[in-house]
């Protein structure tokens, strides 16, 4: 850790999502390896908690709102100068069915909060950074944008949509010498896990699966890799998982 500590300290960081969760997991070992961490949530009396326990600055926003990512990143800006690293965590199930029970509104916020979001985020941090010829832009996908399930279908569209746009923005960012990873997780302990009935239900598996601290070292550690490479996408599962290829 020492190491990543000298790597990473000052850094400026954003982590959306950052309440609960992976979110959480990330923001805090960012902040344990010396970073200055921005956390983002719309709940603003859980973000307020989470932020004071890990040491993070909180902003309350929803990463669907342009308007509220142009006030976080003046803010970043102002009080640090530049920005090194955005991990767009945000996301949720919102509903989980088979395509023809959903709504229209469950898709348009599936959309919003998997896809458009990080959108949003990445297309003024790419401005950001393509300026400071440097900078990390990881966008936490999912293992459903690769493979199918039923009842998944809106989600795992959002999310290959995330995939695919990482990918060409990787291509257009190289140049400056910003880099843009994905990171695909699968079976998680975490809210979500329970939010959408996810198995595994034996606490004994669950306890296996991907913690938030398990995806927090990770992305330090994909942060602290030397500037002249980039992991273009890392699946992460955890061994307990079944891995059925679709």
């Amino acid at each position: 850790m020492q190491s990543l500590i000298s790597k990473l300290t000052n850094t400026s960081v954003i982590v959306t999502g950052g309440s609960r969760g992976y979110g959480a997991g990330i923001a805090e070992a960012f902040v344990k390896a010396g970073a200055r961490v921005w956390i983002t949530g719309r709940d603003q009396e859980r973000l307020q908690t989470t932020a004071q326990n890990i040491g993070a600055i909180p902003f309350t926003a929803d990463v669907a709102d342009g308007y509220a990512w142009d006030r976080l990143m003046e803010e970043v800006i102002q009080h640090t100068g530049r920005l090194d690293v955005l991990v767009n965590n945000a996301g949720e199930g919102v509903k989980v069915c088979q395509a023809s029970d959903q709504t229209d509104e469950a898709i348009a916020r599936s959309l919003a909060s998997n896809l458009t979001g990080a959108m949003l985020g990445c297309r003024r941090a790419a401005a950001i950074m393509q300026s400071q010829r440097s900078g990390l832009i990881i966008n936490i996908g999912s293992a459903c944008s690769t493979h199918a399930w039923p009842g998944w279908s809106i989600y795992s569209a959002a999310k290959a949509g995330l995939l695919m746009f990482t990918r060409c923005l990787l291509t257009e960012l190289r140049p400056y010498g910003v880099r843009v990873t994905s990171v695909l997780p699968s079976w998680g302990q975490t809210e979500f896990t329970e939010a959408v009935n996810l198995p595994p239900r034996d606490p004994v598996i669950l306890a296996q699966c991907i913690s938030p601290s398990d995806l927090g070292q990770l992305i330090v550690q994909t942060a602290c890799m030397p500037p002249h490479l980039v992991a273009e996408e890392i699946k992460l599962w955890p061994i307990v998982q079944p891995m059925i290829q679709l």
